[in-house]
């Protein structure tokens, strides 16, 4: 609580408090062993207090509410609140009071009266009130700047101001990673982490994709027709805990077409995060845009559609391969040549022509190949090779399938 005057010269004084809401009382619990001087005499005591919680006195947890004695912290995102006096101290009658609220930050100056009228007169004892609210947008140095005006009834001017400075601390600490996927899918891991003194509660994490994505969020499971959080019940946070979010976005229909727009796109959306600490304050944080690193496909691009988890072991099994064109201007005459590895062996005709690929379209490929080798396979051994430019393209490790005895 910050309570400041005007001068004395001055015939209003000017009172500022924060408002935030009450905290739980805790008391400090003194007790002793029943054989000590005392007897059970502290024990005693301690359950006649009334602020302390019946049946657990020596937890320290009280059961009343105390109003806040300091500032206290305010955090990004959060809903700063003040209520601001002025108040009339002398004994004649002052008029034109103008009171103005401002709030200096190191980048802009904002007004936060709710009026900028002037009051007409304010008599002996009364006051001019005023509760200001701003959810708070940055970090660092914060002044809120408090300035009265008014006129004496000799007509005399008079203006004065306060200047009360806080510091805005960071909530939260957020850290993102992106994975690529062969099939245009993008995995977006977010880690966010409570970096304040208390607890909080997480109402909601959700990621708004860009125009070109649609999201899916992968932090619930089903569990009996029931979609429930991979966090459990309780979506608390402690101090200095990380909590990991998943969402995966996928090209809308629209662009996934489009193999030369969606390869080069790197905006993928933001984050938005609610949450509520203490007795209900909430807070907000939204992210700047996301950005990732745009994969770099190459000239030409090739991807898995299908392919089989499990095979039996020198069984023939199919793979439906996707070959794209990734340049905008240039069209390609492609040959497939198939190369044997020790485990997986192609089956059909190696260096068959493929023939023209104009530029952004794509061809599908169904191949057979078998597995002479049990456990978990690699497929390599694709080589494409543009005729016009005479350029091969080298694909291995393009995917793994686990390979099983038949018997």
């Amino acid at each position: 609580m910050d309570v400041t005057q005007a001068k004395q010269e001055h015939l209003l004084a000017l009172k500022v408090m924060r408002l935030t809401k009450p905290t739980l009382f805790t008391n400090i619990p003194v007790t002793c062993e029943e054989r000590d001087l005392p007897g059970d005499l502290f024990n005693q005591l301690m359950k006649d207090d009334p602020s302390t919680v019946k049946g657990a006195e020596t937890l320290m947890l009280g059961e009343m509410l105390t109003l806040p004695q300091n500032f206290g912290n305010i955090f990004l995102g959060e809903t700063f609140s003040s209520y601001i006096s002025v108040h009339n101290d002398s004994h004649q009658v002052v008029k034109d009071i103008l009171v103005k609220a401002d709030l200096q930050t190191s980048s802009q100056r904002l007004n936060l009266s709710a009026s900028s009228a002037a009051v007409a007169e304010l008599k002996q004892d009364c006051c001019i009130d005023d509760v200001i609210h701003h959810e708070v947008k940055e970090i660092g140095t914060h002044i809120l700047v408090c300035a009265v005006s008014y006129t004496t009834q000799t007509g005399e001017k008079m203006y004065f101001r306060k200047f009360f400075k806080f510091q805005v601390l960071k909530p939260l600490d957020v850290k993102t990673k992106f994975y690529n996927a062969e099939t245009d899918e993008v995995f977006l891991e977010a880690q966010i982490q409570n970096i304040t003194s208390s607890p909080m509660f997480m109402e909601k994490v959700s990621l708004e994709p860009s125009i070109m994505y649609n999201v899916t969020e992968l932090n619930t499971v089903n569990h009996v027709g029931n979609s429930v959080s991979t966090f459990g019940t309780r979506t608390y946070l402690q101090p200095m805990d990380t909590r990991q979010y998943l969402y995966c976005l996928k090209p809308k229909q629209e662009f996934s077409e489009k193999v030369g727009v969606i390869k080069g796109v790197t905006v993928i959306g933001k984050l938005d995060i609610v949450w509520k600490t203490n007795l209900g304050e909430r807070g907000r944080l939204q992210t700047s845009q996301l950005q990732r690193m745009a994969p770099g496909y190459g000239d030409v691009r090739l991807s898995l559609e299908t392919i089989p988890d499990t095979v039996g072991l020198e069984e023939p099994f199919n793979i439906t391969c996707k070959i794209t064109n990734c340049s905008s201007e240039r069209t390609m005459d492609l040959v497939l040549e198939m190369c044997n590895t020790n485990s997986i062996h192609w089956c059909g005709v190696s260096g068959r022509q493929l023939g023209k690929l104009h530029p952004t379209s794509s061809l599908y490929l169904t191949l057979t190949l078998l597995s002479s080798v049990q456990g978990l396979q690699s497929v390599s051994g694709l080589r494409l090779t543009d005729t016009f430019l005479k350029r091969t393209y080298e694909y291995d490790d393009i995917a793994q399938v686990c390979v099983v005895s038949s018997k």
